[in-house]
């Protein structure tokens, strides 16, 4: 049974956009879409794009390509490119703008997206006359192994076995200094990393154990050797792989200090400072200024006027008045409250009176009864 027509178990688990080659006479790179399913399979779709000027007239052309087909053990992770040099490729991406965009900007911006797309090295490469030379490597990675595919000979060069007993959980392909390398998470618990393009192992060690699904389904990797995943509802574990940002780590950790207020110094006596504590330079100001207790002659001081006295009486009246006022109404709000306190109070006796009344009646009338008689 072909991978195409098993269609009851087969998913997709891995799609990938690039400039690659599907076939081994292949000498320019088409936009490609690689797909890898749950069975470890990986087939790949080219997209015929017409020229720039025809774009709106003409569609574009998919079709899919059988002989670029690989087969894995286990469910595709990962699927990344690198360049003859082993430089990471990055996904091919254009901005969208508006059609009103001028057409010569356009063109400046097409041309420089089109030169990142590979190396220099390839792009020299590519302009030999050897039309079969490889200039490409895809790098696959599933469940159980990962291969170097060397492109458009789609021969493998090299093969790694990542799991034997366990399956990769996460992998994915990142850039620590000058170079890339592939960086794994196994379900015991380990995090493996291996050199690109040659698979070669670098470290093994026990990371953490996969006892709760949120580390297995949250934990990813980033560049530079990082890494993160979800502890908790409410809280993200960092860690990394990087020897280098280990070392660093202490420098760029900081230190928790808690706000205090300072005690005020003690003012210095004058004496002290004039026979004790060495030779001190001492001027005029701090001698016969404002720092010797004196007040300063720039401060002007406020002298009451003959009307300071009338202008203070009639302050000190008005806020009587206001006092005596307030006393008032709380006096006239207490005279209510207690009037209706005595209202309450007497219809309180006169309803216990009746009551009392009512009783009295309901006992003579049943005093000489029996139980059974009720």
């Amino acid at each position: 049974m072909s991978s195409l027509e098993n269609i009851a178990t087969e998913t997709v688990s891995c799609l990938t956009f690039a400039d690659s080659y599907t076939k081994k006479s292949d000498s320019n790179a088409l936009p490609t879409l690689w797909i890898g399913t749950s069975s470890g399979s990986v087939q790949t779709i080219v997209f015929n794009t017409p020229a720039s000027g025809d774009r709106h007239a003409q569609p574009v052309i998919i079709s899919s390509c059988n002989a670029s087909t690989f087969k894995l053990k286990g469910c595709i992770l990962t699927m990344s490119f690198l360049d003859c040099n082993g430089a990471l490729i990055p996904y091919s991406y254009e901005s969208w703008r508006d059609e009103n965009t001028d057409a010569k900007d356009r063109n400046k911006n097409q041309g420089k997206f089109s030169s990142t797309r590979m190396s220099p090295s390839i792009n020299s490469q590519g302009s030999g006359t050897d039309g079969y030379e490889d200039r490409q490597f895809v790098v696959l990675t599933s469940e159980k192994q990962a291969r170097v595919v060397a492109l458009p000979s789609q021969n493998c060069v090299y093969k790694q076995q990542l799991a034997e007993t366990h399956v990769v959980i996460k992998a994915e392909i990142t850039s620590m200094k000058d170079s890339v390398c592939l960086v794994c998470y196994v379900s015991n618990g380990h995090v493996c990393t291996y050199s690109l393009p040659s698979l070669r192992p670098l470290m093994d060690v026990d990371f953490v154990p996969v006892s709760d699904l949120r580390i297995s389904r949250t934990l990813c990797f980033s560049n530079r050797g990082h890494g993160l995943y979800l502890s908790s509802p409410a809280e993200i574990q960092k860690f990394t792989v990087s020897s280098e940002f280990c070392a660093e780590l202490t420098e760029m950790m900081g230190d928790l200090f808690i706000g205090q207020d300072m005690p005020v110094p003690p003012k210095e006596s004058f004496l002290k400072g004039l026979f004790g504590g060495g030779a001190r330079s001492v001027d005029r100001e701090e001698l016969f200024g404002e720092a010797s207790g004196k007040a300063s002659r720039t401060i002007a001081s406020r002298i009451p006027g003959p009307d300071a006295n009338t202008q203070g009486i009639r302050e000190r009246v008005s806020t009587a008045t206001n006092e005596v006022a307030m006393a008032h109404q709380m006096v006239v709000e207490r005279g209510d409250k207690l009037s209706q306190l005595e209202d309450r109070t007497a219809r309180m006796m006169n309803e216990s009176e009746n009551f009392a009344s009512s009783a009295h009646t309901l006992m003579l009338k049943y005093k000489d009864k029996k139980w059974y008689q009720l």
